[in-house]
């Protein structure tokens, strides 16, 4: 079965630090491009990292730059993003998706054209 699966998620202070992990299983991410997203309660699902390839960088919105990052571990078929300087803001389901490599869907919007999607983890910032 081909799939993401997220993992990671839970209650964290503000100012915190978290670290999500997004697994392949079924295929291998060497040929495809990890997106980050996601979605707030009444809110838009949104990318907050696009394009994390084997080769490639990594695209961020202004709104996570300089304290979110996307790092990979290949021998382990595994996506991370580590998440610091957390706020109340960043409370949302967090979801990988993977789109193969060059392609545009997540730079773009197009989030229904990505290839796989993880059913997400819950994160929330709170005191």
């Amino acid at each position: 079965q081909l799939q993401l699966v997220e993992s990671g998620g839970g209650l964290v202070q503000p100012g915190g630090s978290l670290r999500l992990s997004c697994a392949a299983s079924g295929f291998t991410l060497d040929a495809y491009a990890i997106g980050w997203f996601r979605q707030a309660p009444g809110k838009e699902r949104e990318a907050i990292s696009c394009g994390s390839s084997k080769d490639g960088g990594t695209a961020y919105p202004t709104s996570v730059k300089g304290r979110f990052t996307v790092s990979r571990d290949n021998a382990k078929n595994t996506v991370y993003l580590q998440k610091n300087t957390l706020n109340p803001e960043d409370t949302a389901v967090y979801y990988c998706a993977a789109e193969p490599v060059g392609g545009s869907s997540c730079l773009l919007g197009n989030y229904h054209a990505m290839d796989y999607w993880g059913k997400g983890t819950l994160v929330i910032v709170s005191s």
